[in-house]
This record gives C-alpha cells, structure tokens and sequence, in this order.
C-alpha cells in the first residue's frame, strides 16, 4: 500500500560511532531517488519509525518536541519547509554545527521523513509537501483556489478564509479537503439553501446557527442572519460546493507546502 508525505523538520545529535556501518549517500542522492516519485509506502513509515527511534529520539525526544521552537510530530520547525528541505537538514546539518550531518542509507532517510509526515504515527498517512513558492502561484492561479478564498484580506469571502489554515489543520487534512473535498468538509462549512416566507431564496455558506437563527454568507458575499421562523425551507447541501481537484500529486504536494505557511501572521 502506497500513502503520499510531506512537510519539515530537523533530526538529533548522536555520537559518531552510532553510525559507523552505515552506508552514506548524499542528499542529492536521496533526492534523485525522490524526485518524480512521492510515494512513500507504509514500510517506509514503520522503517522511519525505528530509525528515528534509535538514532533521533535522544535529542528530540520520543514525541520530536525536546528542542526548542521544533515539534517534529506536528510539523513545527525554524527553517524547513518542504521535503527537499528536510533531506538537506538531515544530510548536511544546520544551526551551525548544533544539528550534525546523518550519514542514513536511502531508505531510511526515506523512512524518517515518511515518519515524520505520517505524525509520529507508524500506521498514519504520510503526506509530501512541496515547495510552498509553486504552491501560492497555483492557488493563485491554475489551481484556481483563490476564486473562491480569502487569504490575508484578499479574495472572495464564498469559501472559508484559509489565511491561518496552516496552524489549525494537519498536513493530511488539507490534502483530503483538495483531494477528497466531500469526505473532509466540516458541517458548518456546507452549503445551505433557504427560502423565506418573503418568497426570497438564498445560497451561500453557513457562519454559524443556534436554536432560533442562522447566520450566512450569500452567493453575493452579502453577511446574513435570519430567523428561523421566518424560513419556509432550509437545505444543507450533503455535497460540497467543490469538486476534487485535477491538480497532478506534485502540484497538490505544492499546495499543501504554501498552506501549511499560513499560519495568521504577517
């Protein structure tokens, strides 16, 4: 069985005989490998599961949370970004020494950045994520994601406002709301359609409902609240108002590196 990866981290120091045996390749090496690719398969989590185990948890701890400003099971790091970016830290190191070079085999260089996507967990869905430069250009653009967001102050307010998406949702989710949008739509962001007792009827978004009243944005990007009583009918939509994505996995991988940056800061 095949599950997809993504997003960043960095890895722990261990003294150099912990490697001795081990057969070095290059991060360009590794990336070669990769690239074209990205596909993880669930062997290559439960691999990263024990390397990361035995080679990184003495620094970073068992859940990847021990070094300040990086949690490695939920995707927080000070630099890296992309996968790309994650396969240089662990082959070359950073922070000027305090993060060492790994000398790790192809597969389980593979098998850390799988583990590290998939959550910590070594039964989870690893997801890539790519470079989150391509990744605004096709939300932007081709993706067509912007004709309907709102990110930062700028877009349609038709869709919910994605501008701190990347610190509320996980990697897995996001990929599921673009691949998979009707088994990852929240309720309240389904579509509804009313009809008032003034024969008016509307569509749009709900914001949110109580006992006596509703609250909406209308295909106009008008904000709403109406009264219960006064509605004739109120439809939510068991579809949602998008459909899959036709982005190939390399260019949703992109998207998903651009979204996990929107974390509501400027």
């Amino acid at each position: 069985m095949k599950t997809q990866i993504s997003r960043t981290a960095r890895l722990s120091i261990l003294p150099a005989l912990a490697f001795s045996g081990l057969l070095a390749v290059s991060a360009q090496q590794a990336l070669a490998q990769e690239v074209g690719d990205h596909q993880y398969t669930s062997e290559a989590v439960e691999t990263g599961s024990q390397v990361y185990t035995q080679q990184c948890a003495l620094c970073h701890g068992p859940q990847g949370a021990l070094v300040d400003g990086i949690n490695l099971s939920i995707g927080q790091f000070r630099t890296v970004q992309s996968d790309a970016d994650l396969r240089q830290v662990i082959s070359e190191g950073a922070g000027q020494g305090r993060m060492p070079a790994f000398s790790l085999r192809a597969e389980e260089l593979r098998g850390v950045i799988a583990f590290i996507r998939a959550g910590f967990d070594p039964e989870g869905v690893a997801v890539i994520i790519g470079d989150p430069v391509r990744g605004k250009e096709l939300f932007e653009g081709e993706g067509q994601c912007a004709d309907c967001h709102r990110v930062r102050g700028v877009g349609p307010r038709t869709a919910p406002d994605l501008s701190n998406i990347g610190a509320i949702r996980t990697p897995a989710s996001l990929q599921r709301n673009i691949t998979d949008p009707a088994t990852a739509l929240l309720p309240i962001n389904r579509p509804v359609r009313l009809v008032t007792r003034f024969e008016e009827t509307i569509v749009g978004r709900r914001l949110n409902e109580d006992t006596y009243t509703v609250q909406l944005i209308d295909s106009t990007e008008r904000l709403r609240s109406l009264k219960k009583v006064d509605l004739i009918s109120y439809e939510i939509s068991d579809e949602p108002s998008k459909q899959p994505t036709t982005m190939s996995s390399d260019e949703v991988a992109d998207v998903i590196g651009y979204l996990l940056t929107l974390r509501g800061l400027e």
